[in-house]
């Protein structure tokens, strides 16, 4: 029983990255779809859609082969906006190379963001 549905939806979407496939299928929720709207936003990721099955949705999503890595962040760790370059230094390989993804009261987005708009929140996945 796998119970992180991002975790699942992000090592399957690299899994499908490295062998150099151009699209990928994964289980949908209403978290996956946000962090991969904020991905392809970010240019590391297609387009993608979800089509409904009788088990639920399904996102089929296009690779464009841009990820080098993908994952999520557990514990999912609480950070004001001055903290973010502790974390940046922990999971991106460079300064203002790739993105981390935080939930924060003003909705999910990357780090950047959150740090000009002057709020924490809690760590969900990193990419780049």
């Amino acid at each position: 029983m796998l119970n992180d549905n991002l975790a699942n939806v992000l090592s399957h979407v690299l899994n499908c990255e490295k062998i150099g496939k151009t699209e990928c299928k994964v289980k949908s929720s209403s978290l996956a779809k946000k962090v991969l709207s904020i991905m392809q936003e970010a240019a590391y990721i297609g387009s993608f859609d979800e089509t409904l099955t009788t088990r639920g949705g399904v996102l089929s999503i296009n690779l464009i082969g841009a990820i080098n890595k993908c994952g999520v962040i557990k514990p999912r760790h609480a950070v004001g906006y001055k903290d973010f370059v502790k974390f940046e230094k922990r999971y991106l390989p460079a300064k203002d190379f790739g993105i981390i993804i935080v939930s924060t009261p003003k909705g999910v987005m990357i780090h950047s963001q959150a740090r000009e708009k002057k709020t924490g929140g809690k760590l969900l996945a990193f990419c780049y």
